[in-house]
């Protein structure tokens, strides 16, 4: 049953982060220096990808039912279904809101949607497995071709192919760092971390990470990287400068989406069904915080939206 109603996510005023979990079909809401998540609100079976609109709508997508699931985060309160075709995997939100990119991980495309009525306005062909979706100030849509061992470059407003940058072996997360001139990518079974200069569109360099890197974030400054390691329980930090590794972290078991807000960064463990909190001035673990089962994907929003 898809609840339609109830508890709210979130309070007024501050950042937040949201976490959905995959097994238990749920989102909850964490708030910084909160001793506990939020409740949690049923948002449908097996969600994967996560993403915010500039209003603070959720957008979750749920593979296995061809489903994307909006979410009010001020009230709780589901506002639509929208079925959509394949696997829907990645998602991508419009600056101004009205448009979806959403990635099908079974047939390799990215269609871009009509985020009120899930109308496809458009649909292209991109390299396997699309994982996850960034799109950029400039118009620029990066997907992570887990399949393809590359980097797919779109012109959102067209949705065609501008560029395929190489990588590592089977890239997963995405991050754009603050000024958006370096592109970071994890690569889960190169366990590596590579960069992208967004200008040229070229790797600059490729760094080890832990086991099984399935997460990046970088902090607000930009001088930061971190990345969430699936197989080592930890996050590795890393200076954004001379990308030396700055601290490992240990966190909870099998660590995937990892998101940062404010002075924190906040990371979705699967196994251990919690959400680890870190502190970005001492790189230290501060909290652990329990959600419901399978938490996967986690996204920031930096302020709460007004009603």
């Amino acid at each position: 049953m898809w609840l339609t109603g109830g508890a709210a996510l979130s309070q007024q005023g501050g950042p937040a982060v949201y976490v959905a979990s995959q097994e238990a079909g749920t989102v909850a809401r964490v708030d910084p220096g909160a001793s506990a998540a939020g409740p949690a609100l049923f948002v449908g079976p097996g969600p994967a990808g996560l993403a915010a609109g500039p209003d603070g709508t959720l957008y979750l997508t749920h593979p296995d039912h061809g489903t994307v699931t909006a979410v009010e985060a001020r009230t709780g309160r589901v506002l639509r279904r929208l079925r959509v075709r394949g696997q829907p995997f990645g998602i991508a939100v419009s600056p101004d809101g009205t448009e979806l990119f959403v990635g099908d991980w079974q047939a390799g495309t990215v269609s871009r949607l009509a985020a009120e009525s899930g109308l496809v306005e458009a649909i292209v062909g991109i390299g396997r497995e699309p994982a996850a979706l960034v799109l950029d100030r400039a118009g620029r849509l990066f997907v992570a071709e887990r399949g393809s061992d590359a980097v797919g470059v779109l012109d959102a407003r067209t949705l065609t192919r501008r560029a395929s940058v190489p990588v590592g072996w089977a890239p997963f997360a995405l991050a754009l760092s603050p000024a958006q001139d370096r592109l970071y990518v994890a690569n889960v079974r190169s366990n590596d971390l590579t960069v992208i200069d967004t200008s040229s569109l070229k790797p600059l360099a490729t760094v080890p990470s832990g086991r099984s890197p399935y997460g990046v974030a970088a902090s607000p400054d930009g001088r930061l990287l971190l990345v969430s390691n699936q197989e080592s329980g930890s996050v590795s930090v890393l200076d954004a400068g001379d990308l030396t590794l700055r601290e490992r972290i240990g966190v909870g078991r099998y660590p995937e989406g990892i998101a940062v807000a404010g002075a924190h960064a906040y990371v979705a463990n699967w196994f251990s069904a919690d959400v680890s909190v870190i502190d970005l001035a001492t790189l230290r673990e501060t909290a652990r915080l329990p959600v419901a089962e399978g938490p996967r994907a986690i996204v920031a929003i930096p302020a709460e939206m007004p009603p």
